[in-house]
């Protein structure tokens, strides 16, 4: 091969593959020396070298050096090149996979080509990525020839192909999508500090300003919320909260529980948990629907958030009191420094520390265990009677479900037992119940009369049955408090 020619070749692949040179001229030494070990022999020592300015080639077998035109006749040219091609493949899917390992959390847009079980296949600059169903949006549908934005999830090499992840349910969607609406986060005026997401549902965002003049949460909403709604409107309709970062706890969980309004916000620094006091009529509003406010402020702030009211607190702290001096070494000193510091169940003590509680209470090693053992035992027993009061509760409900249903099905067949009573008088040509009711008789009041009646003869011997079952479960509906039942 001509020498120029080859260092045109190299070239070429570097354009074409962006593949960088010093692969390439490594990649056709590779490949010489396999098609001349297959010559030669695999035990023969072959060495080729190309020079990179000139594009010569010179090899060696064995030590003895190996004319150019011996080496053009000895290796065979079509197994030179289909090592070379491998060579170039693997280098290819080398530096894409270099490529797209850069772009992970980055936003990419493609074209999807295929949508099959859920999956979407997206075409994007050089590769097929796939969007798996479980990293879509809930709720959301994709179709063909569709333009996407997603992040790059993960990146992995399969064989000689690259295969990319994407995603649009991570949290650095909302990140990248802020800074492409947000111009004051690109400059850095303004930070995301931190994101919590439940994808298709909610999302809250904290952000802050390196400079006092410039509002962070309002430069993000944009003027009448323009800017905030291209980023709903990318997320298909998913609600953003964006809240205001302080380093300060005590200014941050409030803040990433809006809207509720909060009274007070106690940190216990030993358990990471936040105690936040809210009035009755704010409870469900700070806890949001299934939890999600408080679960999203908990992640966003990373502490443990517990809401509750203040008179739930003093049941609590008076419970947790009064059961910690009932275990064997616990003063009531040292109940109330526990309570103290937010550990109001066994549970929160049976994962306390032991260095801790043993310069809390000036115990001993032993004396920490026992304590240990003994709130590990009393917080099993509670799960157990938990877990009793739910069962004793869905069964409960189950009655109740019963009883409803019975009373309703009682109800949509009276209708139907007096049309057919009706039914059968009109063919017999007798009275209707109703009929018989009211039509006056020459029986003397106060006589007994021999005919049967409506409530004797007539009625099925079944229905004393059918009244006493409802009957029944009307009385079990009148159950006393839940307690557990002994095994």
């Amino acid at each position: 091969m001509d020498p120029g020619e080859l260092l045109r070749i190299v070239d070429a692949i570097h354009r074409d593959k962006n593949i960088d040179k010093e692969i390439v001229f490594e990649g056709i030494e590779a490949a010489l020396v396999s098609a001349a070990k297959k010559h030669f022999g695999e035990d023969e020592e072959i060495t080729v070298v190309i020079d990179r300015d000139d594009g010569s080639i010179a090899g060696t077998h064995n030590g003895e050096p190996l004319a150019p035109e011996e080496m053009a006749e000895r290796i065979g040219a079509q197994t030179a090149k289909q090592v070379l091609i491998q060579k170039i493949r693997e280098a290819e899917r080398d530096a894409l996979f270099e490529e797209y390992e850069e772009l992970k959390g980055q936003l990419v847009t493609g074209i999807i080509q295929r949508y099959e079980g859920g999956a979407a296949t997206v075409a994007l600059s050089n590769v097929e990525a796939i969007l798996p169903r479980g990293e879509q949006i809930p709720g959301e549908t994709h179709h063909a020839n569709e333009r996407v934005r997603a992040v790059v999830y993960e990146v992995r090499k399969a064989g000689s192909r690259v295969k990319v992840i994407l995603s649009r349910t991570k949290p650095q969607l909302v990140q990248r999508l802020f800074e492409q609406e947000i111009p004051e986060i690109t400059e850095g005026v303004i930070e995301v500090k931190a994101i919590a997401r439940e994808p298709g549902y909610r999302t809250k965002v904290a952000v802050s300003s390196t400079d006092q003049r410039v509002d962070c949460v309002g430069a993000c909403v944009g003027v009448r919320g323009n800017r905030i709604k291209n980023v709903v409107d990318e997320l298909a309709g998913e609600r953003i909260d964006i809240v205001r970062f302080s380093d300060d706890m005590q200014v941050l969980i409030p803040n990433a529980l809006q809207p509720a309004e909060i009274e007070e916000v106690i940190l216990c620094q030993m358990l990471g948990r936040a105690i936040v006091l809210v009035r009755e009529d704010q409870l469900s509003l700070a806890i949001g629907r299934r939890g999600q406010n408080v679960r999203l402020g908990s992640k966003l702030c990373g502490w443990d958030i517990e809401i509750m009211t203040r008179e739930e607190l003093d049941e609590q702290i008076e419970q947790a009191v009064v059961g910690y001096a009932k275990l064997e070494g616990v003063e009531e000193e040292l109940a109330e420094k526990l309570v103290g510091e937010g550990f109001l169940s066994y549970d929160d003590l049976s994962v306390i520390e032991p260095d801790a509680l043993m310069e809390m209470g000036e115990l001993s090693a032993e004396q920490v265990d026992m304590i240990v053992r003994q709130a590990e035992v009393k917080a099993e027993e509670a799960e157990k009677a938990a877990a009793e009061q739910r069962r004793l509760q869905r069964k409960r409900e189950h009655e109740e479900a019963a009883l409803a249903e019975a009373e309703a099905a009682e109800a949509d067949a009276a209708p139907e037992a007096v049309a057919v009573a009706e039914a059968d008088a009109d063919q017999s040509g007798q009275a209707t119940p109703e009929e018989t009711a009211t039509e006056p008789t020459d029986q003397p009041a106060g006589e007994p009369t021999d005919a049967p009646t409506l409530e004797s003869a007539d009625r099925p011997p079944d229905d004393a049955t059918a009244t006493a079952q409802p009957a029944q479960l009307a009385e079990d509906r009148q159950l006393g408090p839940l307690q557990p039942t002994e095994e």
